[in-house]
């Protein structure tokens, strides 16, 4: 029975937010969650890859709380404040690439892609941008007309931004010449069609005199957490600097150690022309930026760029530690032995259980892509949840994943694995829980 303040939620909250359940959260500590009901879970979606480093992570609280005893909003268009500015000095090292060395910061993903595109836009003096199917980067007009993970984000509210064309992403795991090809082709050895509709789009219907960008998540974050195969990337670099273009790598939600590298980029050693990133940045406060060289930030004029709440000292200050804890605390590590459990985990009970179509992710972003026709995903989303640990589905595709803190101790993963495993036998076995309240549809 939902409680009364949940009650009320549901009357004047408004419907438009998918929720996975009617729960409310009182107070979160590392991997875990406690509702007001007194129930405690395992957290396995970090807030949709935000709370990197868990919640309340003791660094960060700390610097938080110490910036808002100093001050909390120092306008970025009036002054500058110094956290924004010892935000900058903390994440130059961390960039993947030397030539990234001037940021702007805003609130949300979704400001952030924007942001992106007016740069690449006033940059080239070319308007069109290119994204990939499956791709997710927001729900503002802009961002709207660039998703391409599901229909339901932009249905209904056209007209949307125009000036956005799409291309396939390379997802092997649905790709119908490698699946025709009598294993000629497979993920190590692509078939690399992407490119070549890419490509094709270029001479077919919007030319490289009138496109700007051309903007991947490195790894398919809604889109069914899908990595590209080897060589991909480096592709889509290529054909940018053959056609002026500028190469956008949203890393909003593979960013901050999410795949094992500070940014996902970094597996395959591309350079991008601008970077967006979020969510982990500062673990739950609001703060996303782009940052790119400085011959392009610096053609834009002064007043061009800004916003109330750009860039708030404290979640600045936040921003730093999580900075801090990188450096200090072993998180990549860490990543690493738990990413490694995790997908053992993943793989030996799907292929036991005969569920899987599919394991795959870097890293703590991992996901299970289950066979079609079932439902698997969203029912494993609800055993996980009757044995009190919460994950989330995603995809057109049955798929499920999983974004554990990065710092989750062996202990809670081990945890994690165990009711993972469960669910996924009780299921394949035929158990059918009691659905979530969004019946397993993904949040973002």
């Amino acid at each position: 029975m939902a409680s009364a303040l949940a009650q009320f939620g549901v009357r004047h909250v408004a419907r438009g937010i998918g929720r996975l359940s009617n729960e409310i959260i009182e107070s979160g500590s590392g991997s875990y969650v406690t509702m007001t009901s007194g129930r405690r879970m395992l957290d396995f979606t970090c807030g949709i890859g935000v709370t990197n480093l868990g919640h309340c992570h003791p660094g960060v609280t700390a610097a938080a709380q110490s910036q808002a005893g100093k001050l909390v909003h120092g306008q970025i268009n009036i002054a500058f404040q110094k956290p924004y500015l010892e935000l900058v000095q903390s994440l130059l090292p961390l960039m993947p690439h030397p030539s990234l060395d001037t940021f702007f910061f805003w609130n949300s993903g979704s400001e952030a892609v924007e942001a992106a595109v007016k740069l690449a836009r006033h940059a080239t003096k070319k308007q069109n941008i290119v994204v990939v199917q499956g791709s997710y980067h927001g729900r503002t007009f802009g961002t709207m007309a660039m998703t391409r993970s599901k229909t339901i984000y932009g249905q209904n509210y056209a007209p949307l931004m125009p000036g956005v064309f799409s291309v396939p992403f390379p997802y092997c795991a649905q790709c119908s010449i490698s699946a025709h090809s009598g294993g000629k082709y497979s993920f190590s050895n692509c078939c690399m069609d992407p490119i070549n509709q890419l490509e094709l789009l270029l001479r077919r219907e919007t030319a490289p005199s009138d496109t700007a960008a051309i903007i991947i998540e490195p790894v398919l974050g809604e889109g069914g957490y899908v990595p590209p195969p080897p060589h991909y990337l480096a592709k889509v670099r290529d054909i940018c600097d053959k056609n002026g273009m500028l190469f956008i790598a949203d890393e909003v939600q593979s960013g901050f150690g999410r795949t094992g590298k500070m940014f996902a980029i970094e597996h395959w050693g591309v350079r991008p022309d601008i970077l967006v990133m979020a969510k982990g940045i500062a673990n739950g406060f609001p703060l996303s930026g782009i940052v790119s060289r400085k011959e392009l930030m610096d053609m834009q004029n002064p007043g061009s760029m800004g916003g109330t709440y750009a860039g708030n000292a404290v979640s600045c200050a936040a921003g730093v530690a999580v900075a801090k804890a990188f450096r200090e605390e072993g998180i990549l590590e860490n990543v690493a032995a738990r990413g490694a459990e995790l997908r053992a985990t993943l793989e030996e009970a799907g292929k036991a259980t005969g569920i899987a179509h599919d394991v795959r992710g870097l890293g703590l972003m991992l996901a299970l892509e289950c066979k079609p026709g079932h439902g698997y995903a969203s029912k494993l989303q609800a055993k996980c949840m009757e044995k009190d640990m919460l994950v989330l589905t995603t995809s057109i595709y049955d798929t499920i994943r999983f974004i554990p803190p990065l710092n989750i101790s062996k202990e809670d993963m081990e945890r994690g694995c165990r009711i993972i495993r469960e669910a996924i036998e009780e299921v394949a076995a035929g158990e059918r829980p009691e659905e979530t309240r969004t019946r397993g549809q993904a949040l973002e």
